[in-house]
């Protein structure tokens, strides 16, 4: 008989190999910026491990696949192993995972919970417990199997004979190779006998076998002449046996005695080199077809995501009603299905969550999607909508034309909202929901800014006290106070004597002129300009007098109350892109001058770390989701007067990186475009570096009516039939407005999409001519949106407008350059957004511009505080002003937010609570517990 055929693992796997590069290179052909990912865990410093992984990633990239190797320490916790598991699984660049055992831990971890916590559609080991299950029950097709007995299989593949109805005995029962070996012959129709170290008579068995594959990993166990001749012989072995021949003094053989065996078999593997190389080979294989079923289930860069689907009804309900009506995804579920791990998301609830920052920087390298900021016109009592519409659009993109799609809104005060407002989460069937957790405590952000402004606003009291009775050993005594017969300085303090130009770390070595330096902030009271703040309308807070008390020795002045998301802390949330970078905003914030007129910062208070700490979880999004299903980031609520009226930096720059390229983030700016998109523009993203591509401009028919001279309208009372019956004159002069605003926006070099918010009362003739003259004026496109009645649909000719828009050449710049003189820039706002002739200053504004200057904030973007109800400083004239001079009071200055903020004309304070404020109707059922009479 002639000798056996030697089936060489080195040429079965290189064409092995060959066929998947082939298969890597369509993908990549099909799909540019995908890859199959391959992630191998490794536990400890094994050198066999590290030998066996060098194999592995040199293959991998041999083929085109990303490969990463992570690397736990000896010292690894079985649950920090865990968590390094869910990690990947949950990463969708990794296709393919696999744990390195032995798992090489000085701590005790259980193999088998390991091998399981690897998901099984990444398992391309096959080593867990589906995987394994799938396989013994014959799904062939749903499942991975280990790589040795896919090697296996491929070799007796290669001989061309047919497994099925052949005799085929695996001698060896483990896991990895035995088992698996066993169920793989079965279910290719092969009549398998399982045989081990313990089987009786095992010579006879293995001379009945058609196909033998060993795995015992004992050398040589299977003699020549138990083999039935003609068989394939499979050994699986590697094992060492002495040999005084070779330099290492052994040599390595398998299971099987090779130089007898291959006298009788018809073919056989030599060890090395036979089934060793299927394995990787295999694993190569697996992995790739793991990225293919991937790519069947989704398309790269496109999320899988449930949607709602909306039952509309007619006439449409209430807010509330409608937002019960529908049952939100749970907030986890929405999470991974955007792409956060879950180690990201720390929910709050079902229903609302925070994500981390670490987000932001897993995702650094990913490109941004379209960045879209809807504005309306100058606003009137009327309403526009930019909040519905806002919603209305991200329902549209999303659940109907099935873009990535993320809307970023701000986070409503607690004021309107059981003042005179109520709710801010949009309306009808474009919403946030739950629309009571959006509109009350969401997450306790606004808490946080109350308490750490309100610790400002304590700590300068405090310290005016302190210095006012006390001489400045004894506050030096009690500010650098010895701890065990120790004096040292903090690192907050350090950063004081630097401000101070003393070069000094020992506190014993400070002059008494250094300690008297170090000691007194001595702080002006007529220039404090922080103030205490409270959610909640109360008028009787406006002005107050403060150190009452007999404690306080007569050291009283008046002082207010501000609302919560008027402060200064609120715009440094908005603007911030990292914890580091907000705290270096909060150390700046100015709260007032000294007697020489140094500005004196919340970093000389020493409040700054307490400040970040109070802050450490409000600096994170909020994620909700609107009643289509798609999701939404709520985060920061600063003013658009004093303050610049944008959600935050950081939503907006998670937004962008988890939508993808072809994705598309909304976010909507505060008041009309003259003030929410001006700062939008010329404060957020001139910080962020962020770059729009579309503005969406927001009108109504009898908004614009009222532009064009429409009568006053009173709440309460029904509308004048100006505002409900067609008059076509009377909107076309009120289009002016809405021309003005389109100007503005081109101004920046950004396309401009006109929704008209469609009200019942509006005729087809009303509409044609908002759109036909919003094209005149310049904008790209303008439709009608229905999406108050309609949800989604209602507004996707919006969307498809949006899109086309994001398509065309982006010129984007900026208004100007913050190196001019304050006065410049505040004029250049003035005239060319507002279209004032000029600006006058008063003495008091003419004195803070000098002060700035001189204190080095004349370099700061120009945040105008003005009325919103005209493009000009006086709320009644509507349309578009003329003639006009911009008046400017005052001006003031958040440094830690980044911003000067002129102070225009006379404007109206937050109202009090009215006389029957929206809390008369609200309560709670005491059956369901759901929050009733809100909206």
């Amino acid at each position: 008989m002639a000798p056996a055929q030697v089936l060489s693992g080195k040429a079965v796997s290189a064409e092995v190999r060959d066929r998947v590069k082939n298969q890597v290179a369509v993908m990549k052909k099909k799909f540019p910026d995908f890859k199959p990912g391959l992630a191998i865990l490794q536990v400890g410093n094994r050198d066999d491990s590290n030998l066996y992984i060098s194999v592995k990633l040199k293959a991998a990239a041999e083929i085109g696949i990303d490969a990463n190797h992570i690397k736990l320490p000896n010292t690894a916790t079985e649950a920090e192993v865990l968590k390094c598991i869910t990690a990947l699984n949950e990463n969708p660049a990794v296709h393919g995972f696999i744990v390195q055992l032995p798992l090489d831990s000085n701590k005790p971890i259980n193999t088998e919970k390991i091998t399981n916590a690897v998901a099984p559609e990444k398992d391309v080991d096959g080593l867990s417990s589906i995987n394994a299950g799938k396989l013994s029950r014959g799904d062939l097709g749903d499942c991975f199997i280990p790589c040795t007995p896919k090697g296996c299989m491929e070799l007796i593949r290669q001989t061309g004979i047919q497994i099925a109805g052949k005799r085929a005995v695996v001698i060896g029962r483990s896991k990895i190779v035995g088992a698996p070996m066993h169920d793989l012959l079965l279910w290719n129709h092969a009549t398998v006998t399982t045989c081990h170290s313990k089987t009786s008579a095992l010579a006879e068995e293995v001379s009945k076998a058609d196909i033998l594959v060993v795995a015992a990993g004992k050398a040589e166990m299977v003699k020549g002449e138990w083999i039935k001749p003609g068989a394939v012989v499979i050994d699986c072995g590697i094992n060492h046996i002495p040999d005084s021949t070779k330099a290492s003094g052994k040599r390595v053989v398998g299971d099987v005695a090779y130089s007898t065996a291959k006298e009788r078999a018809g073919y056989i593997t030599p060890v090395p080199g036979g089934v060793g190389p299927m394995t990787v080979a295999m694993l190569m294989q697996s992995t790739v077809e793991s990225a293919q079923r991937f790519l069947e289930k989704f398309q790269p860069g496109k999320w899988s995501i449930q949607y709602n689907q909306l039952t509309l009804k007619t006439p449409v309900p209430r807010d509330i009603e409608i937002s019960r009506s529908c049952m939100p995804k749970p907030i986890g579920q929405l999470a991974k299905e955007i792409g956060l791990i879950s180690e990201e998301v720390e929910l709050y609830g079902q229903t609302k969550a925070k994500v981390q920052l670490s987000a932001l920087k897993r995702l650094k390298d990913k490109p941004d999607g379209k960045y879209v900021v809807v504005t309306g016109i100058t606003p009137t009592p009327l309403g526009e909508g930019k909040s519905t519409t806002t919603i209305g659009l991200v329902q549209a993109l999303g659940a109907h034309l099935h873009q990535n799609v993320f809307a970023c809104v701000r986070q409503p005060s607690q004021g309107p909202t059981f003042g005179i407002k109520g709710g801010a989460a949009g309306g009808g069937y474009s919403q946030v929901i739950p629309m009571e957790e959006f509109n009350l405590h969401l997450t306790g952000d606004i808490h946080a800014i109350t308490a750490a402004n309100n610790l400002v606003a304590a700590a300068i009291d405090a310290r005016m006290f302190h210095e006012w009775t006390q001489t400045d050993q004894a506050l030096y005594t009690r500010l650098v106070p010895p701890i065990n017969g120790i004096r040292q300085f903090s690192d907050i303090q350090i950063r004081r004597l630097q401000k101070l130009g003393i070069k000094k770390t020992e506190p014993t070595t400070l002059t008494e002129e250094e300690v008297h330096k170090f000691v007194r902030l001595d702080i002006d009271p007529t220039t404090i300009t922080w103030q205490r703040v409270l959610d909640t309308n109360d008028r009787f807070l406006r002005t107050i007098t403060i150190g009452q008390s007999p404690t306080e020795k007569g050291f009283s002045r008046t002082a207010q109350f501000d609302i919560t998301v008027a402060s200064e802390i609120m715009a440094v949330l908005a603007l911030t892109d990292g914890l580091e970078d907000m705290r270096r905003r909060l150390g700046r914030m100015v709260v007032a001058s000294s007697k020489t007129g140094e500005p004196v910062t919340t970093d000389d208070l020493g409040v700054t770390g307490a400040l970040t700490v109070l802050m450490k979880d409000a600096i994170k999004p909020n994620l909700m989701q609107t009643l289509e299903g798609t999701p939404v980031f709520v985060h920061a609520g600063p003013f658009a007067n004093i303050a610049h009226g944008n959600s935050s930096v950081l939503a907006d720059k998670i937004a962008l990186k988890l939508v993808g390229q072809e994705g598309f983030v909304v976010t909507e700016a505060g008041f009309g475009a003259d003030i929410g998109m001006e700062k939008f523009f010329n404060i957020k993203c001139r910080y962020s570096g962020l770059q729009p591509h579309v503005v969406v401009l927001v009108a109504t028919v009898r908004a614009l009516k009222m532009h064009g001279g429409g009568p006053t309208v009173t709440a309460g009372v029904p509308l004048p039939k100006e505002y409900t019956e067609e008059n076509l004159q009377l909107l076309a002069n009120g289009c002016s407005n809405l021309s003005k605003q389109i100007q503005n926006a081109h101004i920046f070099g950004i396309p401009v999409v006109v929704a008209v918010n469609v009200f019942k009362t509006d005729t087809e003739a009303e509409l044609d001519l908002v759109t036909q003259m919003a094209k005149e004026a310049g904008a790209f496109d303008a439709v009608k949106c229905t999406h108050w009645a309609e949800g989604g649909k209602g507004a996707l000719a919006l969307a498809r407008a949006v899109q086309r828009a994001s398509q065309t050449p982006n010129h984007f710049k900026l208004l100007y350059n913050v190196e001019l003189p304050v006065m410049d820039k505040i004029r250049i706002i003035a005239q060319q957004i507002y279209g004032a002739d000029d600006i006058e200053l008063s003495p008091e504004a003419e004195q803070k511009i000098i002060l700035y200057t001189k204190q080095g904030f004349g370099n700061l973007p120009i945040c105008m505080a003005k009325t919103h109800l005209s493009l000009s400083h006086d709320p009644e004239r509507k349309g578009v002003p003329k003639g006009f001079v911009l008046p400017i009071r005052d001006i003031r200055a958040s440094v830690g937010a980044g911003f000067l903020y002129p102070l225009v004309g006379t404007m109206s304070t937050m109202p009090g609570l009215p006389t029957r404020p929206c809390f008369y109707d609200i309560d709670l059922d005491p059956v369901t517990e759901e929050v009733n009479g809100l909206f």
